[in-house]
């Protein structure tokens, strides 16, 4: 039987060797100390969840197109605009590791040392600067002025989401809104840019554009609740366990059963966390008292409730195989181990 990730890449098996291919070639443009680092992150670039999410919308709609206009028969589904884009986005996501590391002092990063470990953080920001220029540089060249304004909206995203969790330790209350929007800056962007810009790239109708940008949307927040949640297992994530609240940070799990104790010393608990003094005895009970009162049942409930909302976005696919491939990565983002 073959793995679920194996069945979502199938209709785009081409089109990825066919990205897979651009992206070791702009990786491998680097010479010296750079070269070793950005073949270090490519040797390590995991699952490509967001170039397939781009292909898998952008050959939908391409094919789409094909069929609606006969001047069109010998054209390929998926333009080089979308393997330009697909490449900005791996770039600008590798980048945002890179600079993640660095602000949460990480040594790990998928299971393996993170640049800032192996070779200090100012070489590591220097490095996803340039990863960063290479993204827009692969923007420029899709030769559409759209893509480029899209991406560069991802960027201001992505930086105000990594300021808004920064200081978001500050605050004395649990807000589950505030919550929802930081990760829809800081994660969920990149997967609504990927949704999004695979439609612009194929010319899709701008209600089309509109529905994608939400499917993309509600994928990023699923993907984010359930990276929230390993921390509270010992799964192999390639960080350490129990990070979050060592940085601060309060997730959904912890928000839902905050916003419905009296319960005065897990409060307590609890702004110690959000002001980073809180102790390794602390923590464990926090985690313990949240698994015991619903909070990871409430989260994994807020997921299927995305999921069930993203699969009506899609439900009028005419590819089968890609909306059968959709569906699964929908299932994958929210069920995966790691």
């Amino acid at each position: 039987m073959i793995d679920k990730l194996t069945y979502i890449r199938k209709p785009i098996e081409e089109e990825l060797r066919a990205f897979g291919h651009l992206f070791d070639e702009t990786m491998n443009q680097a010479d010296g100390l750079l070269g070793k680092i950005c073949q270090g992150i490519a040797e390590r670039k995991g699952k490509l969840m967001r170039p397939i999410l781009l292909l898998l919308v952008a050959k939908e709609w391409g094919l789409r197109a094909k069929k609606q206009n006969a001047n069109m028969h010998n054209e390929a589904p998926v333009t080089n605009a979308a393997y330009r884009a697909a490449l900005t986005l791996e770039l600008l996501h590798n980048a945002s590791l890179v600079h993640d590391d660095i602000v949460d002092e990480s040594d790990m990063r998928r299971g393996k040392p993170s640049v800032r470990s192996i070779y200090g953080n100012k070489t590591a920001v220097l490095a996803g600067d340039y990863l960063l220029s290479s993204a827009l540089e692969s923007a420029s060249l899709s030769g559409d002025i759209n893509i480029v304004n899209n991406v560069s909206l991802l960027g201001k995203q992505l930086s105000e989401g990594e300021l808004l969790q920064l200081f978001n330790t500050q605050n004395t209350d649990f807000s589950e809104e505030k919550y929802y929007h930081i990760i829809r800056l800081k994660t969920a962007s990149l997967f609504s840019a990927a949704t999004r810009i695979g439609a612009i790239s194929a010319s899709a109708p701008d209600d089309a554009v509109i529905r994608m940008d939400r499917l993309g949307d509600i994928i990023g927040m699923c993907f984010q609740i359930r990276d929230d949640i390993f921390d509270y297992f010992n799964h192999n994530t390639g960080k350490p366990s129990g990070n979050d609240m060592l940085e601060g940070k309060l997730t959904l799990p912890a928000l839902y059963v905050l916003n419905n104790t009296q319960d005065v010393a897990i409060l307590e608990i609890a702004s110690k966390v959000r002001a980073g003094i809180a102790t390794a005895a602390e923590i464990a009970s926090l985690v313990k008292f949240t698994k015991q009162h619903g909070g990871i049942t409430y989260a994994n409930d807020q997921m299927e409730r995305f999921s069930a909302e993203a699969k009506t976005l899609i439900a009028d696919f005419q590819n089968v195989d890609i909306r059968n491939a959709l569906n699964n990565y929908i299932d994958f983002v929210s069920e995966r181990t790691m």
